[in-house]
């Protein structure tokens, strides 16, 4: 008899394990969903020169300038920093940043802006963002165009020089080129 009622109770605790197993709760989707960009852009080539993994917030009704604050360093993106792996060395601007893995920054200015590689990594936003480890910097135009974005968006094109990175967020135009 009792190994009867031991039997039932392991069988009714098994149940009861298992069934929290399945009741798992998942959250939502993220209101800015993580992408990536890469140059070469083709999935089908795997060696890639560089490569960018970043969050991309949506305008909502409201302005680039009022998410992405002119003269406040930005996280060049939503959630984390973005996370820019370069496979190969390179350059920006005149300073030659080693093939690694770095946060990047953008300091958003009316008509330039600046874009920054740091050696900070697993960084949330700008919060914690640190002049000090900065391995390059360049201030590049800011343009225009008609069409209007509304999730900010990463993408690369080949250039004389090497490798030109575009950021498109509403109406605002950013290219910043990464030279061999």
């Amino acid at each position: 008899m009792k190994q009867k009622v031991i039997l039932f109770l392991a069988l009714v605790l098994s149940v009861a394990i298992s069934d929290s197993l399945y009741a798992q709760k998942f959250s939502d989707l993220d209101k800015s969903p993580m992408d990536v960009a890469s140059y070469p852009s083709s999935y089908r080539v795997s060696e890639k020169a560089i490569k960018i993994t970043y969050s991309r917030p949506q305008l909502k009704g409201r302005t680039v300038e009022s998410l992405a604050k002119p003269g406040t360093v930005w996280r060049t993106g939503a959630n984390e920093a973005a996370e820019l792996t370069l496979y190969t060395d390179m350059k920006l601007g005149g300073t030659t940043v080693k093939a690694g893995t770095y946060s990047f920054f953008t300091i958003p200015g009316e008509n330039e802006w600046t874009a920054i590689i740091n050696r900070d990594l697993n960084v949330w936003g700008a919060y914690s963002y640190n002049e000090a480890n900065d391995v390059a910097r360049i201030t590049v135009p800011a343009g225009t165009d008609r069409e209007s974005l509304e999730a900010f968006s990463i993408t690369f094109s080949e250039s004389d020089k090497g490798v030109d990175m575009h950021l498109g967020w509403g109406t605002t135009r950013i290219t910043v080129p990464f030279t061999k």
